[in-house]
């Protein structure tokens, strides 16, 4: 059975009756109104989804990278105004120490905390923002207080008065300073040793997010590689063996199985649609051979229905002429005796109608040998015309096949035809029906003793319209009809032949107690 896509299933299943014409467009109607009838989620739509996925994920990626770069920013410009600051605090210190030994750069100290200030100041807003309030204003009171001390130092330093009051108030002054400006650095140094934490902090998360994000978007990518490749390359492997299988005579029509459409759909619809036309053209092709072969029995059935009409119409003169002189007894002894030719006419012309009959088919477990034996019949004439004796010969107690008989009898009568064209007048075929060399199959060997079919064409007799035989004697079809149907029965047929020594035309057949599945011609 075919499917489609990621696993489709047949529409027919277990069924042992061929579909007509009427329902094989049917059934390539329901299948297509069900392939259409599903929610299309196109490989393009994939595509663009997933491309549509990437791009967002990268597009978060960049936005959150952006905010991590903008944070790194911020934390180093912090490190430099605070590392500008503390530089300045530094060095009010090391002056304010020059004060206490020697007296000196008490000024110059004060013009490092005024340039302390006017840093601080320059992005009070940004850094008020990044300390928090209370880290702001402790730190604002801290500079505002080691200013004030300063300049009260530098107020005493101006006046003139009692020395040991001035080195009482000095001494008082001095442990204030050194403490405020110790809390000043130190607070500093804690503040710049937390904002070189918090950048390495932001760096590595930087570095995790870059790491993170490529091996995401590579298995994004594997993974949506993959599941395209998977869909792709799957499909067109199952299209693959609906090629195989429509070629094996497997018309059975692609019906969905998937919960959405895509291109392939379109496809399959086409395929179906090309099965259909296919179908119609094999069932025109089988018909016109067969009325072929109906043609070639004809000459052997005019002359084997000559006999039995002219023992009618002798029989009638004889009758008619003698009527009166005539007993009873010997009238209807006449009388029967026309009566038994006229119904060796009739199963004469019953046998080829039935052979030329164009009908509905049925798939039935077939005796081979029973079937062998009627197509015998059928080219008896033709046998009797060329002089040529035919020999079938079984090995008996063999299984029985499912199949047509009709198809099967078409394919037997073509290779029995085509091995009396082969033979000359006088000649022998043997049919042979005997199990196969695979287990599971029988096989019906036909064997001529005839010229035999040249090695270099030998690879060319199965092709539509090829043929050796005179212009106007054959159509090169039956050879290709008849693998059609074989292969429509999972069987297969073969030919061994040597110029000069005959042929010989294998047919196997599988063995089932199930119904072969086979499509209508």
């Amino acid at each position: 059975m075919l499917v489609d896509g990621e696993a489709e299933k047949s529409a027919v299943e277990g069924g042992v009756t061929l579909e007509g014409r009427y329902e094989r467009i049917k059934a390539a109607e329901s299948a297509r109104e069900g392939l259409l009838a599903r929610p299309r989620f196109s490989f393009r739509m994939q595509l663009y989804l997933s491309f549509l996925l990437v791009f967002l994920f990268a597009a978060a990626t960049g936005t959150i990278l952006i905010i991590v770069s903008h944070e790194v920013e911020t934390k180093l410009r912090f490190l430099e105004i605070v590392n500008d600051y503390m530089l300045e605090i530094q060095q009010a210190r090391r002056f304010e120490k020059n004060f206490f030994l020697y007296g000196t750069n008490l000024n110059d100290a004060l013009e490092n905390v005024y340039r302390a200030k006017e840093i601080y100041a320059g992005d009070v807003e940004e850094l008020k923002r990044i300390l928090g309030k209370d880290r702001h204003a402790q730190i604002i009171s801290n500079l505002e207080r080691y200013e004030t001390l300063l300049k009260v130092l530098a107020e005493l330093d101006t006046r003139e008065g009692d020395i040991l009051q001035y080195q009482g108030k000095k001494k008082e002054i001095e442990f204030e300073l050194r403490e405020q400006g110790q809390k000043m650095v130190s607070f500093g140094q804690e503040l710049m040793k937390k904002e070189k934490e918090a950048l390495s902090e932001a760096l590595l998360w930087s570095r995790r997010i870059h790491v993170y994000a490529l091996g995401f978007i590579l298995v994004l990518l594997i993974v949506n590689a993959y599941l395209l490749g998977k869909r792709i390359l799957g499909t067109i492997e199952r299209f693959s063996v609906y090629a195989q299988r429509i070629a094996s005579g497997d018309f059975t029509p692609i019906t969905p199985s998937r919960r959405f459409r895509d291109e392939f759909t379109d496809l399959a619809i086409a395929i179906n649609q090309m099965i259909l036309e296919l179908e119609s053209r094999e069932a025109v092709l089988v018909q016109s051979h067969k009325m072929r072969a109906v043609g070639t029995l004809t000459a052997g059935v005019a002359h084997e229905l000559n006999n039995p009409l002219n023992n009618i119409t002798l029989t009638a003169h004889m009758l008619l002429e003698d009527y009166e002189k005539l007993s009873d007894e010997e009238r209807k002894d006449m009388l029967e005796d026309v009566v038994a030719e006229a119904g060796r006419s009739k199963s004469i012309i019953s046998n080829l109608l039935d052979f030329a009959r164009e009908s509905s088919s049925q798939v039935e477990p077939l005796d081979l040998e029973k079937i062998l034996r009627e197509t015998i019949a059928l080219a008896s004439n033709q046998l009797k015309l060329s002089g040529i004796k035919i020999d079938l010969q079984s090995t008996g107690y063999l299984p029985r096949v499912h199949g047509d008989s009709q198809q099967l009898r078409q394919v037997f009568l073509n290779l029995i035809l085509n091995a009396i064209d082969a033979s000359s007048k006088g000649g022998k075929i043997h049919v042979l029906l005997m199990p196969a060399d695979e287990p599971g199959y029988v096989a019906v060997k036909v064997v001529d003793f005839g010229r035999g079919i040249p090695e270099h064409i030998l690879g060319s007799i199965f092709d539509p319209f090829f043929t050796t035989k005179a212009k106007g004697r054959g159509t090169g079809l039956g050879l290709s009809v008849s693998q059609g149907i074989v292969a429509k029965h999972s069987g297969r047929i073969r030919v061994n032949s040597k110029e000069g020594h005959g042929s010989t035309f294998t047919v196997t057949l599988p063995v089932t107690t199930i119904p072969a599945q086979i499509t209508n011609a």
